[in-house]
C-alpha cells in the first residue's frame, strides 16, 4: 500500500470537524521560507509538558508542545490521514509486514547534526529499547528498523500492523537527534533536539517555555510565527481578562467561559477533538477488585449532569473512547450505561459487599466541579464516596506509574493512531490501565484491526468490533468528549482546527 494512494479518512469525522483551511500569511506580508525571516511571537495559554523527551513524557497531552520541537515521518492532516512529514512517502510490502520510508533529502536536527535514515533508526530503537521508555509497547511490533542508504528506512514487522503511518505521526515517531541522546538522554527532558518548526531557547520548569523559528525545518514556507511562548494552563476565572490584557495571544478556555470571551470581543473556536473525560478504575483495588461494583459504578454516573457542569454543554455524551463520526464510533455502544442509580444499587447488593454502602475515594487534582457532582451521585447509588486531593504533580506517580489509586478522574487526549489509543487505555502496560489486565479477546480484536489496512472497506467494522469489546470488558468510565476550545486575540489569524495535534502552520500575530 503506497502512501499516494486515495485514503478514505481514518477519523471519518468530515464535515463534522469543521473545514480548517492552513491560512496565507497576512499582517505585515512577511513570506517565511527555508533560511528567511518570519515576525511575531505568539502568546500561549495552554499548558506544561511532564518531559521534553518523547520517550520519557508520561502524559498524552504533551504531545502539543512536543510537535513543536519536534518532527516524525508523518503527521495526520485535518481528517486525520497519515501524510507526508519528514518522509515524503511510505509503502508497505504485499504481506503488511515491512514498511518503506523515504525521507527528505538535507535534512537536519535542531543541533546541526544531520538526521538521516541512521538518525531514524537509532532514534525509533531507542523508543523501543531504552529501559525508561513510555513508548515501547507502541513499538513492541516493530522487529526491525534498517537503514540501507542516506534516505531509506526499512521497518519490519513481526505481524501485519497498518497503524505504522498514523502512529508515527504522534508522540510515538517523534525522531530525536542521536547525537543528543548518546551524549547526555536525561537532558533532554528540558532540553530537546528534534527537527520541529521551532527550537526551544528558554524553559522554566511548570512556568514558561520559550521557543524560535527552526530555518531548518523541512516545511518552514509555512511557519509564519517567529517564536512561542508557552504557559501553563490559565485559571479559568482571570483567563479571559489575560486574554484582553495581551499576556496570552491564544489561550485554552473552559466551557463556563465561552459567552465571557465572545462578549469581550474574543474570536473563539470551539474544535473538535480526540479529548474525552474519563474515570480510570483500578480492578487491583477494593472496591473494583468486585466486577459487580465496576459495573455499578456505570450505571451510578449521571453523565448529561457532568457535561453540563464541566463543559456547559459544549460536547458530548461518552459511553466509548471515541468522538461521534470517528471510525471507531461504535452505534451499538450509545446509551449502554445509563445512569440508573436503582440498578447501580441492585449490583452493589449482589457484590461481596452488600447492602452496606461501598466505601470508595474518588481522587482527583482539583475537588470542586465535576469530582464534587461525581461524590453525590455516586452516594445516592450505594456507594460511599469520599474525596482525595492530590497535587496535579504528582498525579503521574501515584496514577500512572506506581497504580495506588483505585478511581481517579482523569482525560485521555486521543491518539494518532486507534491501536495506540486502545494501548493506552486498555494495554497491561497501558498508562490508563492501572489495574494491569487485558482479556483475551479484546488482544485478539485488536490484533484484527492492525491486520486491516486503513483504506480496506471492512476497517470501520473492525474498529468498531474492538471498540465494542474494549467498553463491556474493560472497567474504564468514560463521560464526556472534551472539545479543543480556544479563545484569541484579534490581532491573531485564525488557528487551524486540527483534531489530534493542535498545529499552527499558517498562523500569524499582527
Amino acid at each position: 500500500m503506497s502512501s499516494s494512494l486515495t485514503r478514505r479518512s481514518f477519523l471519518g469525522l468530515g464535515a463534522a470537524a469543521g473545514t480548517a483551511t492552513l491560512l496565507a500569511a497576512c499582517g505585515d506580508g512577511t513570506v517565511a521560507g527555508p533560511g528567511g525571516t518570519a515576525g511575531g511571537t505568539l502568546k500561549w495559554g495552554w499548558s506544561t509538558v511532564t518531559s521534553w523527551d518523547p520517550v520519557t513524557s508520561s502524559a498524552g497531552w504533551d504531545v502539543h508542545l512536543l510537535s513543536l520541537v519536534y518532527a516524525g515521518l508523518t503527521k495526520l492532516d485535518e481528517k486525520g490521514n497519515a501524510v507526508p512529514a519528514l518522509a515524503t512517502g511510505w509503502k508497505y510490502d504485499a504481506a503488511g509486514t515491512t514498511l518503506t520510508f523515504t525521507l527528505r533529502p538535507g535534512l537536519k536536527f535542531s543541533d546541526g547534526t544531520a538526521l538521516d535514515a541512521t538518525a531514524v533508526k537509532k532514534s525509533l530503537e531507542r523508543g523501543r529499547d531504552f529501559p525508561k521508555s513510555l513508548i515501547a509497547a507502541q513499538l513492541a511490533n516493530v522487529k526491525s528498523v534498517t537503514a540501507p542508504d542516506a534516505t531509506t528506512v526499512v521497518i519490519g514487522l513481526a505481524q501485519a500492523d497498518y497503524q505504522i503511518p498514523n502512529l508515527f505521526a504522534g508522540k510515538t515517531g517523534m525522531i530525536v537527534s542521536p547525537a543528543a541522546f548518546e551524549a547526555d538522554a536525561t537532558a533532554l527532558a528540558t532540553k530537546p533536539v528534534g527537527a520541529g518548526p521551532f527550537t526551544l531557547t528558554a524553559y522554566v520548569q511548570n512556568a514558561k517555555a520559550t521557543l524560535t523559528r527552526n530555518p531548518d525545518y523541512w516545511d518552514a514556507a509555512n511557519i509564519k510565527l517567529g517564536g512561542f511562548e508557552a504557559y501553563p494552563l490559565p485559571e479559568p476565572a482571570t483567563v479571559v481578562a489575560a486574554l484582553q490584557s495581551g499576556q496570552y495571544d491564544v489561550a485554552q478556555i473552559p466551557g463556563s467561559q465561552v459567552e465571557a470571551a465572545k462578549a469581550a470581543g474574543l474570536p473563539v473556536q470551539v474544535i473538535p477533538s480526540l479529548v474525552v473525560a474519563v474515570l480510570d478504575v483500578n480492578i487491583a483495588k477494593k472496591p473494583f477488585d468486585d466486577p459487580k461494583v465496576t459495573e455499578a459504578l456505570r450505571y451510578a454516573v449521571d453523565r448529561a449532569a457532568l457535561l453540563k457542569t464541566a463543559q456547559f454543554g459544549h460536547g458530548d455524551v461518552a459511553y466509548q473512547p471515541f468522538p461521534k463520526g470517528y471510525a471507531g464510533y461504535s452505534n451499538s455502544l450509545e446509551g449502554i450505561y445509563q445512569h440508573n442509580p436503582d440498578k447501580a444499587k441492585q449490583l452493589l447488593a449482589q457484590s461481596s459487599y452488600g447492602t452496606s454502602p461501598v466505601e470508595v475515594v474518588i481522587t482527583t487534582a482539583k475537588a470542586e466541579g465535576v469530582p464534587e457532582q461525581l461524590q453525590s451521585q455516586l452516594n445516592a447509588a450505594g456507594f460511599k464516596a469520599t474525596i482525595e486531593v492530590i497535587p496535579q504533580a504528582q498525579a503521574t506517580q501515584l496514577v500512572y506509574v506506581q497504580h495506588s489509586k483505585a478511581l481517579f478522574v482523569d482525560q485521555f487526549a486521543g491518539r494518532d493512531s486507534a491501536v495506540q489509543a486502545f494501548q493506552v487505555l486498555f494495554g497491561k502496560e497501558g498508562l490508563m490501565n492501572p489495574g494491569r489486565q487485558t482479556p483475551p479477546e479484546l488482544a485478539d480484536a485488536l490484533a484484527k484491526v492492525s491486520r486491516t489496512p486503513l483504506d480496506d472497506p471492512s476497517y470501520p467494522s473492525v474498529l468498531q468490533a474492538a471498540t465494542a469489546v474494549a467498553v463491556k470488558s474493560m472497567p474504564n468510565v468514560f463521560l464526556y468528549s472534551v472539545p479543543r476550545i480556544l479563545a484569541r486575540r484579534a490581532n491573531v489569524s485564525a488557528i487551524p482546527e486540527f483534531t489530534a495535534v493542535q498545529r499552527f502552520e499558517g498562523v500569524t500575530v499582527s
